[in-house]
């Protein structure tokens, strides 16, 4: 469990700081956006209301509630998964996972919508979509949940 806890508040820290940084500290709000690594790394300013690709903006404020109704309820379940699991491997993939979740959470609860801001383009593709550190950490936790899982099968 040790793991677990370290891991999710390493996401969450990670994650709420880097919005912070972003957005307050170089003034994201206001500048709209910021040129990190032309034309591949941008920083740029979005609130997203709903889930991912901003599906569900839009909606009423019950919505919002919904949502992080939603997330503390799969992160309860994915909590108690790993720990019935019991390997550390679950145990990080798990933490990583429900921080994410749970940063997100923050944001919805404190800014009503969640601060999005790195927008990445390759290859000359334009990218329109921004995200954060908290989806990076949703997306990597699911995916080694997924891969750890299969190894205990």
């Amino acid at each position: 469990m040790r793991a677990y806890v370290i891991s999710l508040l390493a996401m969450l820290a990670l994650d709420q700081g880097s919005k912070w940084a972003v957005v307050h500290g170089m003034g994201l709000k206001t500048r709209h956006y910021i040129d990190v690594v032309p034309p591949w790394l941008q920083f740029r300013m979005g609130w997203n209301e709903g889930i991912n690709f901003g599906l569900l903006s839009g909606q009423p404020d019950a919505a919002r509630w919904i949502l992080i109704a939603v997330a503390i309820v799969i992160s309860i379940w994915v909590t108690l998964w790993a720990r019935r699991d019991g390997r550390v491997g679950m145990m990080i993939a798990a933490g990583v996972l429900v921080g994410g979740a749970l940063g997100n959470v923050l944001d919805r609860v404190v800014y009503g919508a969640v601060a999005d801001f790195l927008n990445m383009s390759c290859c000359g593709i334009a990218n329109p979509y921004v995200f954060n550190l908290a989806d990076v950490g949703i997306f990597a936790g699911a995916i080694a949940l997924v891969i750890w899982g299969k190894s205990s099968a």
